[in-house]
């Protein structure tokens, strides 16, 4: 017996230090190394106050400013509690969630036509906290945002259109709180 104890637990100790110890240090080893900010996340200020994270979506619910992605940790962007649903696209509850957040949106963009909403506007990312959206669920919000705050349609569109990010794989997306901190600026 003594035979098969004693080689079962060194195999666990040895386990423990590689699969918890040293995997560990190797992946936060990568991650400060690497990754940009020591990958402790990209900070934006705006006059040396944060004002949020560049890869964590951020609620804004004033008019005078676009929306980004419904949070699935609602009524706030909470990254300790991210994950999505499971619901499925038949399933009642998720249903009933897509439809409040169309008819939200369509009370605060009646210019927009029901079937021109865009999808992301209306359902959760798979993380819940998705900090982007495509440049169609941008441009259909500048209406409201030019008539909140008195500017021409023409200098938001402009002002989109330059925060269109174009990676080399995956779709067109704009990150909608760095898109906001420069609304701001604009006069």
């Amino acid at each position: 017996m003594k035979k098969y104890i004693l080689p079962s637990i060194m195999l666990s100790v040895v386990s423990m230090l590689v699969f918890v110890v040293l995997y560990t240090l190797i992946v936060w080893g990568i991650g400060y190394f690497v990754a940009p900010n020591h990958g402790d996340g990209e900070v934006v200020t705006v006059n040396g106050k944060v004002v949020g994270y560049k890869l964590v979506g951020q609620s804004f619910t004033q008019a005078k400013y676009f929306n980004g992605r419904p949070s699935a940790t609602a009524p706030v962007y909470n990254a300790s509690a991210s994950g999505g649903s499971n619901k499925g696209p038949s399933n009642p509850d998720y249903l009933k969630g897509v439809q409040a957040a169309i008819d939200t949106f369509m009370v605060h963009n009646p210019t927009i036509k029901k079937e021109d909403v865009p999808v992301e506007l209306v359902t959760m990312s798979g993380s819940g906290l998705d900090p982007d959206i495509s440049p169609k669920a941008a441009l259909v919000q500048i209406p409201r945002i030019a008539g909140v705050r008195h500017l021409s349609e023409d200098k938001i569109t402009a002002l989109v259109n330059k925060h269109i990010e174009k990676p080399f794989l995956g779709p067109a997306h704009i990150n909608v709180l760095l898109l906001n901190v420069d609304l701001d600026k604009l006069q």
